[in-house]
């Protein structure tokens, strides 16, 4: 599954280098924690969330077809107060 969302996110995003992928499981259920640069958060999401939801679709499907559940997060950079 990390593969699949590595795969889709690296090739949509302007900087592919900062993408960042967390998978931990759970019996069946897998959670998938992904974090983009700050900047690229806009073309992960799209326009009305549209292409995470894509994302989101796809890996349903594979799970699906392995008899487990996953759950994809996008996780929000922190950013320093200076």
């Amino acid at each position: 599954m990390k593969k699949l969302v590595e795969l889709l996110v690296k090739n949509i995003v302007d900087q592919p280098k900062s993408v960042k992928i967390s998978e931990e499981s759970v019996n069946s259920d897998n959670r998938i924690v992904l974090s983009v640069a700050e900047e690229d958060m806009g073309k992960v999401i799209g326009k009305n969330g549209r292409i995470i939801k894509a994302i989101r679709a796809l890996l349903r499907i594979k799970a699906i077809k392995e008899g487990k559940r996953v759950y994809l997060e996008l996780a929000e950079q922190k950013q320093a107060n200076t």
